[in-house]
């Protein structure tokens, strides 16, 4: 079990999982162990090789591993999984999320011009009003500030905003839409991925969801694993299980 649930974490991370055929003294292939697959390679001369710490490595012939990996058409050495095409998306939304904690970070605001240009002001409150600025920042530093300069005019002060957060932030659009692009590039159904519906009616019936999810991409990832029955023993083969069919039953009047 530890074997199938490693081997198929690998394959949906990675797009692909190798597994050690350990045979017996007639070379009959008893079961299969599970090798990581972020640490293991192709050699160029035929086999593989499993990459170890300081340096170190491990190789294994070609007949010696089980190589499952899901199609490129551009290669055909190692697997690719199919969310690649979403990783801009992720990234983006990784970004969305960065730039609003920095602007939390940097005491709600993008930033700003504190703009003088009063003639009364002494190098001395120069100091001090940079100081104060200065202070402002960090988590939690939501501060006002007094001014006095007497004798100023009314725009002796000024505070220029650079950038405007709260009537320009797209961070609601755009986490929306990269959550689609992922969701979509992971194929998976919303409603398996733990989204909370944004209308009353909701996603649909969750079963009928999870029947067609499983049809359409745990069997054919189920086929291909497959693959070890052509070198296990034919009494330790691997079976899967038939989810029960769901049996509608009608009343009539």
């Amino acid at each position: 079990m530890q074997t199938m649930s490693r081997s198929a974490l690998d394959y949906v991370v990675f797009g692909e999982t190798y597994l050690l055929r350990n045979r017996n003294a007639f070379g009959q292939v008893l079961e299969m162990v599970h090798l990581p697959a972020i640490n293991m390679r192709v050699k160029l001369d035929g086999g593989f090789r499993m990459l170890l710490r300081d340096g170190k490595y491990l190789d294994f012939a070609q007949d010696e591993i089980e190589h499952i990996y899901n199609y490129d058409v551009e290669q055909d050495i190692y697997g690719v999984p199919d969310y690649l095409g979403g990783l801009q998306a992720l990234l983006l939304n990784e970004a969305a999320t960065l730039f609003r904690r920095r602007y939390y970070s940097n005491g709600a605001h993008v930033g700003y011009i504190f703009y003088s240009n009063d003639p009364n002001m002494s190098k001395e409150d120069e100091d001090h009003l940079q100081a104060q600025i200065s202070d402002a920042k960090g988590v939690g530093n939501f501060r006002s500030m007094f001014v006095n300069i007497p004798g100023g005019s009314e725009k002796a002060i000024q505070i220029i905003p650079v950038g405007d957060f709260q009537a320009k932030d797209e961070l609601e659009k755009v986490k929306n839409i990269t959550r689609n692009d992922v969701i979509a590039a992971w194929r998976m159904n919303p409603a398996l991925a733990g989204i909370i519906p944004e209308n009353v009616a909701g996603f649909g019936d969750i079963v009928k969801i999870d029947q067609v999810y499983t049809n359409n991409e745990i069997r054919p990832i189920c086929q291909l694993f497959n693959q070890v029955n052509h070198t296990l023993r034919p009494d330790r083969h691997i079976h899967w299980i038939e989810p029960p069919k769901k049996v509608e039953t009608t009343t009539s009047s």
